[in-house]
């Protein structure tokens, strides 16, 4: 395992301080948080929702020049503290029964001037939470090393499992057994299989039953933080146009990878996989899915948009899943000052070498089952 270098106070402790810059610049008295990701980003990791179907946090954090507050009600508290462990990370609870919810926050934000990753509180400064927690802490990038190599396992579990005749319902109920087990969720979990592959880029699963062909993809949430990973496999003898369009995405993949550099921008990455499609001969692929962007807190913050001016810095991770009409390659980068890290590598897993600015990289080949 995988350890993390910088404590969870450490973590709290530098990015309340940021937080409290911006509060001093814009002249506000307190910044409030409500949305789970937003808290697992301040929390460093902790698990403040209870439905994963909605964005919504069990109370709110507020950040003030002098304290960082959980204001939260007496159902959610005691696990919270107990198991969040959000008080040794240094917030001071607010508690109020769970009857009255709201209360209390409208107590200790009037008259205040605040800043809010919601249109409910004062200003609205979801787009500069975004881009802070979009780059990483040093406590972060080591649980996203942590999280990458997870997925990778649980991904790998459930392929080598699969066999023909097995339906994409009970793929995606491994997947889901696969996260579960190592402590994370699958918060996207895609089966296709056969001609599903080519028809549908988010393809749900569904009661087909699988032939010759499938596609799973995975995003797997732990600490709050998300990692992406997608792999395919073939029984039997893989068709010369499977492989052609395998080639085609492993070519943009490394295209993409090795051209994540700080510097550049989000449309200067849309540019580099447009061009590599267009060279390989799926110029329409560029049109017909995204093409990923940077993750963190969310399977995508930033996404790769022609003309964007959305900065790439070091300390950020990435997703990039380059696609054409059946096939895709997707794995997870961290991109450090010494350059880029794949944490989503499957041990095992055939690949096959691409070159791109005159540097090589493996990206994984559909895995061929006789």
């Amino acid at each position: 395992m995988k350890s993390i270098h910088q404590t969870r106070q450490d973590e709290v402790r530098e990015k309340a301080e940021i937080l409290r810059k911006y509060m001093a610049q814009d002249a506000f008295d307190a910044i409030v948080l409500t949305t789970s990701a937003n808290i697992a980003w301040i929390t460093a990791g902790a698990r403040t929702y209870i439905n994963i179907a909605t964005d919504g946090a069990q109370g709110y954090v507020i950040v003030t020049p002098n304290k960082l507050i959980m204001l939260t009600d007496s159902v959610e508290a005691p696990r919270m503290k107990d198991e969040e462990q959000l008080e040794a990370a240094g917030f001071e609870f607010f508690i109020e029964p769970w009857h009255t919810r709201g209360n209390v926050a409208n107590t200790l934000l009037t008259g205040k001037r605040i800043a809010s990753d919601s249109l409910d509180f004062g200003a609205d400064y979801r787009a500069q939470i975004k881009q802070l927690r979009s780059v990483f802490t040093e406590g972060e990038r080591d649980k996203m090393r942590i999280i990458g190599a997870e997925a990778a396992e649980a991904i790998s579990e459930v392929m080598y499992d699969i066999q023909p005749g097995m339906t994409e319902f009970e793929i995606s109920g491994l997947l889901s057994e696969a996260a579960y087990a190592r402590g994370g969720l699958a918060t996207v979990n895609l089966v296709a299989s056969d001609e599903r592959i080519f028809n549908y880029r988010h393809p749900l699963p569904t009661t087909k039953e699988i032939d010759k062909y499938v596609m799973v993809v995975l995003c797997y949430r732990k600490f709050g933080l998300v990692a992406s990973v997608t792999r395919l496999a073939h029984f039997g003898a893989i068709p010369d146009d499977i492989l052609r369009r395998a080639n085609a995405v492993g070519q943009a993949d490394t295209d993409l990878i090795l051209g994540t550099q700080a510097g550049k921008t989000m449309g200067d990455m849309f540019d580099i996989v447009r061009s590599s499609y267009a060279r390989s001969g799926f110029a329409e692929a560029i049109e017909q899915h995204h093409q990923g962007g940077s993750v963190g807190y969310a399977p995508r913050e930033f996404l790769a948009l022609p003309s964007s001016e959305v900065p790439i810095a070091a300390n950020q991770s990435f997703a990039w899943n380059p696609s054409v009409s059946g096939c895709k390659s997707e794995d997870t980068i961290v991109l450090t000052q010494q350059g880029i890290e794949v944490i989503t590598e499957v041990s095992g897993w055939p690949v096959k070498e691409f070159t791109a600015n005159g540097k090589s990289l493996a990206r994984p080949s559909i895995l061929e089952i006789v």
